[in-house]
């Protein structure tokens, strides 16, 4: 049985704020309301509207201005982004999750990162017996595929579950780095993560 997917909050809103404006509820050229007014309205957080607005505003159909608000520009985008939404709500419905997902994914992983990072600053050695929250270290082999690719590159997070922390680079330690950090051979990647973490990223560092 084909299973059917109801559009997310933020795309019903954006919806039912297409169909205002294109009935002239909204007119073209009018503010709208604030987004805490309009959560209290809809029912729903203010980032729920922010994004809302921000999907309108990629169709032309309103304008976003920092500290301003709203404003509409157009009742015929909304039109066609009705028409557009409603002749294929179900893959455009699955795409936009889909990338709000993504979104929330890397949003996670920024977080963890962060925090994670801030652990190991506050800490005078990497390893530590009695923390709940332990780290490991996972050297890169001389001949590992993996070199020369950025962590980013490599989804370093999604293919094993471990988030780096820091990378110890001879007597250097590279503490928070970012996506483009490339690996280098005989580094020692700093991970924080479960055993099973640990040891998804020393086969994924492994040569084949």
């Amino acid at each position: 049985m084909k299973e059917t997917v109801a559009p997310a909050q933020y795309l019903r809103i954006a919806l039912d704020l297409a169909g205002r404006v294109a009935r002239g509820e909204l007119p073209e050229g009018s503010r709208i309301y604030g987004r805490s007014i309009m959560a209290s309205e809809y029912n729903v957080s203010p980032e729920t509207i922010r994004r809302a607005l921000r999907l309108l505003a990629d169709m032309k159909v309103v304008e976003v201005k920092p500290q301003s608000g709203a404003m509409v520009l157009s009742a015929d985008s909304a039109r066609r982004y009705i028409e557009n939404f409603q002749g294929d709500a179900g893959s455009r419905a699955l795409g936009l999750r889909l990338k709000a997902l993504l979104e929330e994914e890397e949003e996670l992983h920024r977080r963890i990162t962060e925090t994670a990072s801030a652990l190991v600053k506050s800490r005078e050695t990497f390893a530590s017996a009695h923390e709940p929250f332990p780290n490991y270290e996972v050297p890169v082999p001389p001949d590992s595929p993996m070199i020369g690719r950025s962590i980013g590159a490599l989804k370093f997070w999604q293919s094993t579950g471990g988030t780096v922390v820091a990378i110890r680079r001879g007597q250097r330690v590279i503490l928070s780095p970012g996506p483009y950090a490339e690996l280098y051979a005989g580094d020692v990647i700093v991970l924080v993560g479960s055993p099973a973490a640990a040891e998804a990223a020393h086969q994924f560092l492994s040569p084949q």
